[in-house]
């Protein structure tokens, strides 16, 4: 039997199994990108198990998840914790940002139509909306989402899931170092790139990219807080199991 044929035939309770494991993982992900679990907070299994009504072995699967994306640390005989970013790693974020977002808005600027700048635009949009509202976490994560779903529309899946790596990674630097009401670049930057990729010019939205890119970089301000023990249900007291 095909692996296909095989997701095709399993339990519903195994795929509701599934789906519920995903949406606790966003929940855990949405959690520390919007800084209601902060960098260095332990993220005991048990408590976790607790919050969410499934068992510590569900809880560590989804913990190594988010390892692997490097949101959580995973520690012998610690366990996990929220990761603390460093400044030689914010670095390198950027720096690897730089080398393949540049590189893809060439090709982006061949494929783009008029629906997908709309939607870009409209992304664009709600990220200021958020911004100006004092939704600084939400706006975070629309800025994330924006840069992702440019690199989608590069026609290189392999480097677009890469570069939604990065932007996870980038969403809890900025959330860290990042200053309050401003996410280190010109709300209006998002739409003048818009506008280069429209016109076909690849080359212009791949520099002007490149100014985006470090003056987020250049925003950050390194300092770093202490280790916390969150409250876990308090965090999670508006979940919802699936």
């Amino acid at each position: 039997m095909s692996d296909a044929q095989a997701a095709l035939n399993r339990r519903p309770a195994e795929k509701e199994g599934e789906e519920r494991h995903e949406a606790i993982y966003r929940a855990v992900s949405d959690a520390i990108v919007e800084q209601r679990l902060k960098p260095g907070a332990r993220l005991r299994e048990d408590a976790l198990a607790d919050v969410f009504g499934i068992s510590r072995t569900g809880i560590r699967k989804i913990l190594q998840r988010l390892a692997l994306e490097q949101l959580v640390t995973l520690t012998p005989r610690r366990g996990a914790s929220v990761t603390r970013p460093t400044a030689e790693e914010a670095k390198d974020v950027f720096d690897a940002r730089q080398l393949i977002e540049c590189g893809l808005m060439p090709d982006v600027a061949c494929r783009i139509g008029a629906s997908e700048a709309a939607e870009l635009r409209e992304m664009a949009h709600q990220e200021r909306q958020a911004l100006r509202s004092g939704k600084q976490s939400m706006a975070i994560r629309l800025s994330a989402d924006f840069h992702v779903r440019l690199a989608q529309l590069s026609g290189n899946a392999t480097l677009a899931e890469f570069v939604e790596r990065l932007c996870s990674r980038s969403s809890l630097i900025l959330a860290v170092y990042g200053h309050r009401g401003h996410l280190g670049c010109e709300s209006h930057d998002h739409d003048d790139l818009i506008g280069y990729l429209e016109a076909g010019n690849g080359e212009r939205a791949k520099a002007f990219m490149s100014r985006h890119l470090k003056a987020i970089a250049a925003s950050l301000s390194m300092v770093e807080e202490g280790e916390a023990l969150p409250d876990l249900s308090q965090v999670f007291r508006n979940y919802t199991s699936q």
